[in-house]
């Protein structure tokens, strides 16, 4: 199934650990909270709340942590979003993908899958199948039943999350969708993006009026907020500090979004720390300008790939379209 096309399935349901995942432990923890550990050959691993689906860590062969989450573990909590790691977006955002409105699916609790779809031969990755279903209680807030899968896999440095969205109602919807994805980083002032030179973007902090990137690449010296549109498969952020650069690959979902709440939002937000903001960005893989549109048994699918490669210094800067050029999707 091509990632981002709409086609008719069969159902699937359950509650346990499928049989696709391979290196995968569920943890019950004392409060009551569920989590999934997966692990792979190298040494990578990642962590991922059954609360939300929520991905909370994903570390590489070093023990290195590449995602970020908030300081503030005191509100560490069963049943509470925490802010950071990778998270999902649905079904809709009120603020044209603003992180700060990210619809009522990572409230929820989800389900291990016990009849994922086949995975492609592979015996070196762990992977684990979420699942969701809407609920009576969901018709109040979004009036469509729908079911909400999660395939998230670990190779080595590389994170797959591949989400798909099913219409079990009986007339069509419409949603938008964003996978939400905190990176870690030595310092925001050091970062810069590539791959959205001179594309078109909604600016959130200026009433979302519509702009073309000028500048060459992207770097960050005060709060953003943009949604950039139709954007390339393939994004880089470049960690000048840490010689490391982010790659993220993505189907299905072609507009990107990017937010820092730099120093002033970050102190009046309760689940953020107030240096918090110095050492993580948050980007979007997102459909979010042109809603996805669902007649009754057909199903969306997205992929995001992301991947954590060393970056080497070229006449004392990074060179990113090296990075890009020499890895393979």
């Amino acid at each position: 199934m091509d990632e981002g096309k709409v086609h008719p399935i069969a159902s699937n349901s359950g509650d346990k650990l499928g049989a696709n995942a391979v290196l995968a432990n569920v943890i019950r923890d004392g409060d009551g909270s569920s989590r999934v550990i997966l692990s792979e050959p190298t040494g990578c691993t990642a962590e991922v709340l059954l609360h939300g689906g929520q991905i909370v860590s994903w570390k590489n062969e070093r023990r290195e942590e590449l995602l970020f989450m908030t300081n503030k573990q005191a509100l560490w909590k069963a049943g509470k979003v925490i802010r950071g790691g990778m998270s999902i977006c649905f079904p809709q955002s009120t603020n044209l993908g603003s992180p700060e409105q990210p619809g009522f699916v990572r409230n929820r609790l989800w389900s291990l899958d016990s009849s994922p779809s086949p995975l492609p031969p592979a015996n070196s990755h762990s992977t684990v199948d979420l699942l969701l279903k809407s609920t009576d209680d969901d018709l109040k807030t979004w009036p469509h039943r729908f079911e909400l899968r999660l395939r998230i896999s670990v190779t080595a440095g590389k994170l797959t999350v591949i989400p798909r969205v099913r219409n079990i109602d009986s007339k069509p919807f419409s949603f938008t969708f964003a996978l939400c994805s905190y990176l870690s980083v030595s310092d925001i002032s050091e970062v810069r993006v590539e791959g959205l030179e001179t594309l078109d973007y909604f600016d959130n902090l200026l009433q979302r009026e519509r702009y073309t990137e000028q500048a060459d690449a992207i770097t960050f010296d005060g709060e953003v907020e943009r949604v950039y549109l139709s954007t390339p498969p393939k994004i880089a952020v470049i960690d000048h500090e840490k010689k490391r650069t982010y790659v993220l690959r993505k189907d299905g979902m072609p507009d990107a979004v990017l937010w820092n709440p730099w120093d002033k939002k970050a102190k009046a937000m309760p689940d953020f720390g107030d240096e918090d903001y110095k050492i993580m960005l948050c980007i979007d893989s997102a459909s979010v300008e042109t809603p996805i549109v669902l007649k009754p048994c057909e199903e969306w699918k997205g992929r995001q790939e992301l991947t954590a490669v060393s970056s080497s210094y070229c006449s004392g800067q990074l060179d990113p379209r090296k990075v890009l050029q020499g890895y393979k999707y």
